[in-house]
């Protein structure tokens, strides 16, 4: 089961501990990628396009639970 994801107006927060800012997130993700090499060998990533990008799992990086973490509005933008 996928995991939301915080957005400009939303946060993690941990219900446990009251972490707001550190947290271990597992994620799975496939991507189309167009990768240049120049002659020197060094490559460069020009374009990208996400195909697939799921959160699995977010672990409070204080206590180490991953069943309290939730989403809440950003300080401010509660309305």
């Amino acid at each position: 089961m996928a995991i939301e994801s915080p957005d400009r107006m939303t946060r993690w927060r941990c219900s446990r501990c009251g972490n707001l800012t550190r947290f271990d997130v597992l994620r799975s993700r496939r991507a189309k990628e167009y990768w240049h090499f120049d002659l020197g060998g060094e490559v460069s990533v020009e374009d990208q396009e996400v195909l697939h990008d799921d959160i699995e799992e977010v672990r409070c990086r204080w206590c180490g639970a991953t069943d309290t973490v939730e989403i809440v509005p950003r300080a401010g933008d509660a309305e």
